[in-house]
């Protein structure tokens, strides 16, 4: 076919300029045309304000200077062209679908340019590793040890790393399945699951990082009062066993005074609290490799730390230093302070407790060393009720009856009843801080890769940190002085301290501003978390905690924080709050899953994760009691909105229009096979199709017509419903199905059809102004189109590409039709191992490397992989055979109009015969009783007549054909010709080995005049290609960079 076009590669281009050398062809006799006048927008039916138009500041005449794209000039203002778009496009900035929040704050847009950003390891991976490592591993990952041994310790801790290992991984799928809003965990979450749920999880995360808050600010009282400074408590014993009484009443007063100390510096200065993020990551790092270097030292020179034992039962060496009964002296013996402690005096004859009189008093090592053997000691658990003796197994003691005055002895006791789910609920705070990364999206260069890597690395470095701790304190440090949870036994010196190198005060200093800037963080991040739920309008009640300062500090939240967090204070044990933080970050672990779940199970378009590594089982469930189902179904379809879904929600409900032969059977099957490709058995699909005639002569044929159709739905694994319509006539068939098909809000927004191949024949009953006026009702009802051409060459369902490309010529903005479609026909069988290309048209004045770069960037955003080429269609002159075949097409419906004209002449002249020959006889009828009218005219000719009419007709006809051959095409019929013809060019030259080709569809002409010419316009712009979706949005974005 001969062409006249110019393609210039993008990769061959360096200057953005034409080439020069194009070979132009100018028509003979071809006159110039009149300027273009800005066309009248669209075909007058209301258009979804495109979100991708924001700020887009384009002249119309720009659209429609030249002649390469005039079949789209008519609807330029509701289907812009991309080239005038993708620099807007690319900047995700910009582009505000799917987040509310985004569209109100256009300032912080324009100052996001300027605003320094992070990569993973600062914005993400140090964060997390900050938030994960805190106080449980400083002051009870000994204790837990101890208590569970290696074994269970081991269990609880893998347990608890695969559980946020499993919701990181999850998170991860949700924070690269669009661009991550800069509001962080909570909009990622909420924003995927809806608003209920949204605000529930919001909730359980508020909750959760404030009781947090309250953990972190009484670990920092404990090391304080217990292995700072322990002669600073208020509150002192009055009674014998009233220490642990009097403690808690100190951690009261400390804990509410350190929370107002610290409510009023995130009041007052929260830019400082960011600034010393990284002084407290630095104590935290330090103290861990402290610790390692204190493993190390200890395998070839452990330290001196002895613990003293009464028989096996270990005690407290507070009150004395020399783990002796008695000394021996000049004169003999003398007693020593323990002596005192269980004697009612210092003298050797006072009376001594029982079992301090039966049972010698021993040392051993507290620490003795990584290749002392102590490990196999420690593998087994010891869980003990509260007041229980802290005993070593394996040394000798002598039992003795009932004691009453344990508690005031100086032994080392349980405070609390230990159990394997307890020790999980202690543990599980230590691996909560895995949302630390997601909370700065905003502030990161690039969200989507950034947050599942630096989640995940800073999840396994801290998993390996918990595993490798838990199996060197079980081989270094003694089973008694795991389990002394305060370091009674060591004089009151924290144990994991005691192990450390080269001093116990680098993990007690580190330890404890680490645990006082994570309480800071707490209390910065939980008042911002609560002022967007609040400000999300969700929970009526909480709206007034969206309020804060002129500079948006939400000093409300902040208020309410306090409060919530000295509950928590009020409860003053670390091992009591821990297990409520825990209850409340599962549950939103728990929603965080469920999201991933629902969505994967759903197969929603818009879930689109570029992180592939998550897994959830597909499971088909039975139906249940049909009666529930019913009811079920007509609860969920009053749920279902009648308004127009959310962008991220779309997905297409695809009414099939096929055509039945004379048999009832439907002619194109392989339009059903691409109909379950294409929707793999989600949403909604309709198949329908139009009898022509009555319902009363054609019910019988209708029933026959709707099993056919059925047993075919069936027979290519088609899931939807059957509606056949009969009516007299085709064309108003259509309509029907077009506007009632569905059931309340469960309608279709799609059309999919086949090409009329036969649409020239005049007999042919789908004939092309049927096709033409189905384009234009889907148009008025806001519906897309898809239109298939050859479509029995189209593959079946058991077939397998085995490669190849699936090309997408994407000409014009049409919402995103043409980049949702190819996506999810490669999540099927049959077309998976196809690859995308995108083409789109770059015009004279466009720089086709941007563009390029322009629609890689924002395939980026939409996690679609495809490969991208920009074609440049030179401005060239109008070519012969596009003059020539715009004036064939042009004389071919002419002539069919003078066809049409005759027949109609004929009609009339018939008509007017007959009326006159009734007036005629309309008085003697009257008079007389004349016979009826017969039903044919009976004219009567002469010979004379006969040959007058004949020449007549001859000379009509002559002047008609040579009317036909003296005319010239009209301008605007031989611009869209001109485009036709070198768009098929283009698309020939690039895509004619394309498994599939999809093409923007132009809409048919405001002038119904034209209809014919329209799709000969159409056979022209498809020619020479196998396979071809033409697609036709429907007036509303249907994809969206956002989750």
């Amino acid at each position: 076919m001969p062409t006249n076009f110019t393609v210039v590669p993008v990769e061959a281009r360096s200057d953005g300029g034409g080439d020069e050398a194009a070979e132009r062809t100018e028509a003979p006799g071809t006159p110039e045309g009149p300027e273009l006048e800005r066309p009248s927008p669209g075909d007058g039916n209301p258009r979804e304000n495109s979100p991708f138009l924001n700020n887009v500041e384009v002249e119309q005449e720009s659209f429609l200077e030249g002649k390469n794209m005039a079949l789209f000039e008519e609807e330029m203002d509701s289907n812009p062209m991309v080239s005038s778009l993708l620099n807007k496009l690319a900047n995700y900035t910009n582009l505000s679908q799917g987040v509310v929040e985004h569209e109100e704050d256009e300032e912080s847009r324009r100052r996001e340019a300027k605003a320094p950003r992070m990569g993973t390891f600062i914005g993400v991976y140090l964060p997390c590793l900050q938030n994960i490592l805190g106080v449980i591993l400083f002051l009870r990952l000994t204790w837990i040890v101890g208590v569970a041994g290696v074994l269970e310790s081991f269990l609880i801790v893998a347990m608890c790393c695969t559980c946020t290992m499993l919701t990181a991984i999850s998170m991860s799928a949700i924070a690269t399945n669009g661009v991550v809003p800069a509001g962080g965990s909570y909009y990622m979450i909420s924003r995927s699951l809806g608003p209920e749920f949204g605000g529930a999880v919001g909730l359980c995360f508020y909750l959760g990082t404030t009781f947090a808050g309250a953990m972190y600010i009484l670990g920092t009282i404990e090391i304080f009062l217990t292995y700072i400074s322990p002669g600073a408590t208020i509150f002192q014993a009055e009674a014998v066993g009233g220490e642990a009484a009097a403690m808690l009443h100190n951690m009261r007063v400390y804990g509410t005074c350190t929370l107002v100390l610290m409510a009023l510096v995130v009041f007052v200065g929260v830019k400082y609290v960011n600034k010393l993020a990284l002084v407290f990551l630095a104590c935290v790092v330090l103290s861990i490799l402290a610790i390692y270097a204190g493993v190390i030292k200890s395998a070839f020179d452990p330290p001196d730390i002895p613990v003293c034992l009464l028989g096996n039962r270990t005690l407290s060496r507070r009150s004395f230093d020399v783990c002796i009964k008695a000394r021996v002296v000049q004169n003999g013996s003398a007693t020593s302070a323990l002596w005192g402690l269980f004697c009612n005096g210092s003298l050797p004859s006072a009376t001594c407790d029982e079992y301090f009189t039966q049972n010698n008093v021993t040392e051993i090592q507290g620490i003795p060393g990584a290749a002392s053997g102590v490990f196999l000691e420690n593998l087994w658990s010891a869980y003990a009720q509260a007041g229980a003796f802290v005993e070593k197994e394996g040394v000798p003691s002598v039992p003795v009856a009932e004691e009453s005055r344990a508690g005031a002895l100086p032994y080392v006791l349980t405070d609390i009843a230990a159990s394997f789910t307890l020790l999980v609920g202690i543990y599980f705070p230590s691996v909560t801080g895995i949302m630390a990364g997601s909370n700065r999206s905003g502030d990161l260069r690039d969200a989507q890769k950034s947050i599942p890597t630096g989640t995940i690395l800073a999840i396994v470095t801290t998993s390996f940190i918990y595993l490798s701790c838990i199996v060197l304190f079980g081989a270094c440090i003694e089973g008694v002085v795991l389990r002394d949870k305060f370091g009674e036994a060591l004089q009151g010196n924290l144990v994991i301290g005691m192990l450390a190198w080269p001093s116990p005060w680098v993990i007690v200093i580190g330890s404890f501003f680490s645990t006082c800037g994570a309480g800071l963080q707490s209390l910065t991040g939980a008042p911002r978390l609560l002022q967007a739920i609040a400000r999300d309008g969700i929970i009526p009640f909480l709206q007034v905690f969206g309020h804060g300062k002129a500079n948006g500090e939400p000093t409300w939240a902040l208020l309410l924080t306090v409060l919530i967090c000295e509950t928590g204070i009020l409860i003053a044990s670390l091992d009591s709050v821990a297990p409520i933080l825990s209850m409340f970050f599962l549950m939103c672990y728990l929603f965080v899953n469920l999201a991933c779940a629902v969505q994967t199970l759903l197969r929603t378009p818009n879930w689109r994760p570029r992180f592939k590594y998550y897994h959830w089982a597909e499971k088909e469930w039975g139906d249940g009691i049909r009666g529930l189902s019913l009811n079920a179904a007509r609860y969920a379809l009053l749920r279902v909105e009648h308004g127009p879904p959310h962008t991220k929600n779309w997905r297409p409900q695809v009414l099939v229009m096929l055509n039945l032969d004379t048999e009832q059977a439907v002619k194109h099957p392989r339009l059903l096979s691409f109909t379950s490709q294409l929707k793999a058995g989600k949403g909604l699909t309709i198949v329908g199709s139009v009898l022509e005639g009555t319902y009363l002569d054609k019910h019988l044929e209708a029933e026959q017509a709707e099993e056919n159709i059925r047993s075919l739905m069936s027979a290519e694994k088609t899931k939807g419903f059957c509606q056949l319509v009969v009516s007299f006539s085709l064309r108003d068939g259509m309509s029907h199905l077009i506007q009632s098909a569905g059931l309340g809000g469960l309608k279709h927004n799609t059309v999919l059809m086949a090409w009329p191949a036969s649409w020239k024949q005049e007999d042919n009953p789908f004939s092309w102004k049927n096709f033409v006026d189905t384009v234009r009702d889907t148009t008025a009802a806001h519906q897309a189109l898809l239109v298939a051409k050859n479509i029995d060459a189209f593959p079946q369902n058991q077939e397998r590409f085995s490669g190849g490309h699936i090309d997408v010529w994407w000409i014009v903005h049409d919402g995103g039709m043409l980049m949702l479609l190819p996506f999810l026909l490669c999540q099927h069988k049959v077309w998976r191992k196809c690859r995308m290309r995108i083409f789109t048209v770059a015009q004279v004045d466009d720089n086709s490397i941007q563009m390029k770069k322009d629609l890689q960037m924002f395939l980026y955003h939409l996690r679609i992989s495809a490969e991208v080429e920009v074609v440049e269609m030179v401005e060239n002159d109008i070519s012969a055979f596009t003059y020539e075949r715009t004036l064939m097409m042009e004389q071919r419906s002419q002539m069919l109009k003078q066809m049409q004209l005759s027949k109609n002449e004929q009609e009339r002249e018939a008509q007017l015969i007959h009326d006159r020959n009734t007036a005629s006889h309309t008085t003697a009828a009257a008079r007389t009783q004349a016979p009826p009218t017969p039903d044919k005219v009976q004219m009567t000719w002469t010979r004379e007549k006969l040959i007058a009419e004949k020449h007549r007709n001859k000379d009509a006809s002559l002047s008609g054909f040579k009317d036909l051959f003296s005319m010239k095409p009209d301008q605007s019929n031989v611009r869209r010709m001109h485009t036709a013809v070198k768009l098929n060019g283009v698309v020939l030259s690039k895509s004619q080995d394309a498994q599939l080709v999809l093409l923007n569809m132009p809409g048919p002409p405001k002038n119904r005049q034209g209809d014919e010419n329209y799709m000969e316009f159409l056979e022209v712009l498809t020619e020479g290609l196998n396979r071809v979706l033409l697609v036709r949005g429907g007036g509303r974005e249907v994809i969206t960079i956002y989750s």
